[in-house]
Order: C-alpha cells, then structure tokens, then sequence
C-alpha cells in the first residue's frame, strides 16, 4: 500500500530523476526507457494521489456527500480526469453510491451534469447493470413527477424534474448500454399493463394512468433511440 508520505517522496525521486536525464544534451537509448517508464509511473501516482476514497460499504449517504464534495473538485478543476473517472467508477460499482451520485448529479444547480465529460461516462460504463437500472428509473420518475408538479402549479419544481429528464436522456444516448433497451422494453411493458418486472416500481409511487402513459411514451423514444 502506497502512502501519502511514500507518494510524496517518490513523486520527489521521480522528479529530481526527471530533471537530471532531462538535463541531457544527448540521452542513451536505456535512459529513454526510464525516462518514458517514470513519466508513465508518475502519472499512476499522481492519479492515485488526486483520487478519493470510496468506503466499501458506502451508505446512500455518504454517497451524496462525496459527490457532492467531487462535483465541487470538478468545478475547481481540482481532479484529474483519471482520478475522476476512477473515483467515479468506484463510486457506481454498488447500488447505494450509484444512487448517491445519481441523485446529486443530475439535480445539481450547476451546468456539470449538462456537460458530462468522457471520463464521467467512461466510469459510469464501468457498471452496467446498476447504471442502466437507475437511469432508466430516473428518466421514468422524472417524467411522472414534472407531472404532478405541473398539476400542483409548482412550476418551478417541474422545470427541475425536466432538466432530470433531459440530463438523463443525454446520459442514456452517450452511454449506449445494451442493458438499457432491455431495461427500458421492460418498464414499458409494465407501464402499458400494470403487470411485469417494473409492476412493483409503478405501484410504489402510485403513478396513475396520465403518468404511466407519459412514462411509455418516454420508454419509445429510448428504444426509438437505440440502434
């Protein structure tokens, strides 16, 4: 295990070893190798450095707490992009903190989550299974509850659940998971007969038939989407 002291001093090592083969007018062929091999080590540390640390076992929680502190880091432009994206992967890797960072992201006043860079989506692809669940859900939420906000004259929450729609819907088209359009023919099925898979996810919320169409016609344009 790598410590933040050890890194210190080895990022100091590698540096100083840098500067002199830099140094040279000529470099032999052997200290070409190095230099190419430190310069690749170095950014493995400097990436493990940038990182932050996901529990094993986050809670939902703590989920929302971490991103929202690696949101803030994005904005700064405090993480390197293979620091996020490794934070991020371990962050989605279990239901709780993908729920974390999904409730955070796509609500989040910023214009990050309009925006997702590569390396946000090359970590979300990193689980499948659980991303394509809960993006096929928000998009289904979303859309029922900018309904009923709409009903309630709360205009303002309803734009909210709109731009989750729209935000989940751009996640939904760049990550391209095969898991989604099965996920996605499924809750439609669910929606059109109050039975399947998704029966227990409609029935929960008590989404009543204005919504649950609103939600089909949702699900056909993903799946008009897929190739």
């Amino acid at each position: 295990m790598i410590t933040r002291s050890k890194t210190v001093r080895l990022n100091s090592g590698i540096l100083k070893f840098l500067t002199r083969l830099r140094s040279d007018a000529a470099l032999p062929w052997q200290n070409k190798a190095r230099l190419n091999h430190y310069n690749h080590t170095l950014k493995r540390i400097e990436a493990m450095t940038d990182a932050i640390s996901v529990p094993a076992n986050i809670s939902f929680e703590q989920a929302i707490a971490l991103t929202e502190t690696l949101m803030a880091q994005m904005q700064q432009q405090q993480l390197t992009e293979p620091a996020l994206e490794a934070t991020l992967a371990a962050l989605v890797s279990s239901e709780n903190g993908a729920r974390g960072f999904f409730v955070t992201y796509l609500t989040d006043e910023r214009s990050l989550a309009d925006h997702p860079s590569d390396a946000v989506i090359r970590a979300l692809q990193s689980s499948p299974e659980i991303v394509s669940e809960l993006l096929v859900k928000n998009l289904a939420m979303s859309s029922a509850m900018a309904i009923a906000h709409r009903r309630n004259q709360n205009e303002e929450m309803a734009q909210g659940s709109d731009r989750v729609q729209t935000r989940t819907a751009q996640l939904i088209e760049r990550l391209k998971l095969p898991e989604v359009t099965d996920k996605a023919q499924k809750l439609h099925a669910s929606a059109a007969t109050g039975t399947g898979d998704y029966q227990a996810f409609l029935d929960r919320w008590g989404y009543d038939a204005e919504q649950r169409k609103v939600i089909q016609q949702t699900m056909e344009r993903v799946l008009g989407a897929e190739p």
